[in-house]
């Protein structure tokens, strides 16, 4: 049978309404993290519908990796505006995280109303030590890739050292990396030349729709006059919601402080969630007090199960704080709650289509260039460290919930060093290893009353 090469037929063009319906789809499908759904967009994109070429796919990406926020929401959006113009990347990013609002909407409800039930309780039981060792995966990922020697290992070693024992905010963190790296790739300039890109394409999947060739169309062409209106109309977008939470609720209410403290987060999130998830924790328990780290754990945990970018975990830590804090008096909280997580989710992803929208063409051409990538590359080191002394804060919580002077977790010790072996040693995916833990989880919740008295009595010689 005579093996047939890539197509040479051009795809026909795509209309709005057929893309608004495949990024919908991709929205409930996007499970696996940055590193899964990229990988998704670029099999349906890339190899089947060919929509767009695999050098421009990873042009688009390499653009969305310089960008602080969710790279694989951005690219989706960067897609969708290159294809469709402002409004297509509206669309494909809104639809990527509609899911995930929704069903976080839906999990936070269970969680505050229903999770004091022991079968609830139960599998956040497993979930955790599993959230706990999936942490500390993405820090052994990131870090293998990241720390090519001796001087990034030594910025992400001084990063952890400062947020673990200086608790160092991490916004200070970021720059202080971004300033090595400048300073880096100045005068050492090979060490940090390792970082920012995904290499070139090296396969062909047939003629794309936008591809290697195509000329940028008129609307992704740079000029200053685009640049300047979008930025408007981002900035206006902004600033009417927060001056309406400022209004009705002044500037010290719990919905404005949100847009405000979550505003600042987007802009802090290079190197995915995992890296900003500290700087939320600093904010959202130890100054606003909104939730408690237990909750904090579980939204972590509750994120990693649903569709959808991980910073989403930051829904849930909005739905729990309007819950909690009664924003609309005892009788509303599930409203409370459901307004606050829209809130928080808006401010959250607002600078990420502005980036996408607004910057595009501009920082497109700056691709490549040491002077832009070094600093990147530096603040991607940092974030290994801070990530594993996130690492260290989930298993302190996770193992002796009451502190050192309470009893050590063991059945949370070994669901935690379980899945670690999963991830590790049998390459398992994310979801499998969340749902055994939670089974896990449940089982133990459930036999302890009958089990734990004889486990213990065996452990200590009884």
């Amino acid at each position: 049978m005579k093996e047939t090469g890539p197509s040479q037929d051009r795809p026909q063009p795509v209309s709005r309404t057929q893309a608004f319906w495949y990024w919908l789809k991709l929205g409930f499908i996007s499970f696996g993290g940055p590193a899964g759904q990229i990988a998704i967009m670029h099999q349906d994109l890339v190899e089947k519908r060919r929509w767009i070429s695999e050098s421009r796919y990873l042009h688009a990406l390499n653009y969305c990796m310089l960008l602080p926020g969710p790279e694989a929401q951005q690219l989706a959006t960067y897609i969708g505006w290159l294809m469709h113009r402002g409004w297509g990347g509206v669309m494909a990013g809104s639809l990527f995280v509609l899911p995930s609002l929704l069903i976080l909407i839906g999990l936070g409800w269970v969680y505050m109303a229903l999770g004091h039930l022991p079968a609830v309780a139960g599998i956040l039981y497993g979930i955790k030590p599993a959230v706990t060792a999936i942490v500390l995966f993405a820090a052994y990922r990131i870090g293998a890739r990241a720390l090519k020697n001796g001087v990034l290992s030594s910025i992400a070693t001084l990063a952890f050292l400062a947020i673990f024992l200086l608790d160092a905010p991490f916004p200070l963190i970021v720059l202080a990396a971004a300033l090595l790296g400048a300073l880096g790739g100045k005068y050492v300039p090979k060490k940090f030349a390792v970082g920012g890109g995904h290499g070139a394409a090296k396969k062909t999947f047939g003629l794309a729709l936008i591809d290697d060739d195509t000329p940028p169309p008129p609307h992704a062409r740079f000029t200053w006059a685009r640049l300047f209106r979008v930025v408007a109309v981002g900035l206006i977008l902004w600033g009417s919601v927060i001056g309406f939470l400022c209004v009705r609720y002044g500037w010290h209410g719990a919905l404005t402080q949100m847009g405000w403290f979550f505003t600042k987060a987007a802009l802090l999130t290079f190197g995915g969630a995992y890296a900003v998830l500290p700087y939320v924790y600093q904010g959202a328990v130890d100054h606003y007090h909104w939730l408690t780290p237990t909750q904090m754990i579980d939204g972590l945990a509750l994120g990693e199960t649903t569709p959808g970018p991980l910073i989403m975990v930051v829904t849930f830590v909005g739905f729990v704080a309007g819950w909690s804090q009664q924003l609309f008096g005892p009788e509303q909280a599930f409203l409370a709650g459901a307004v606050a997580a829209v809130v928080v989710t808006f401010f959250t992803f607002l600078p990420s289509f502005l980036f996408i929208l607004a910057g595009g063409p501009l920082v497109e051409s700056t691709h490549g260039n040491l002077k832009y990538t070094a600093p990147l590359t530096a603040i991607t080191a940092a974030v290994v460290g801070v990530i594993l002394n996130l690492a260290v804060f989930f298993a302190y919580h996770t193992l002796w919930p009451m502190g050192f002077g309470g009893r050590f977790e063991i059945a949370s010790a070994f669901i935690g060093l379980a899945a670690l072996l999963a991830l590790f040693r049998y390459k398992s995916a994310v979801i499998p290893v969340i749902v055994t833990a939670g089974l896990a989880g449940l089982a133990i919740t459930l036999l302890k009353p009958w089990v734990w008295p004889l486990f213990q009595a065996s452990v200590c010689g009884q």
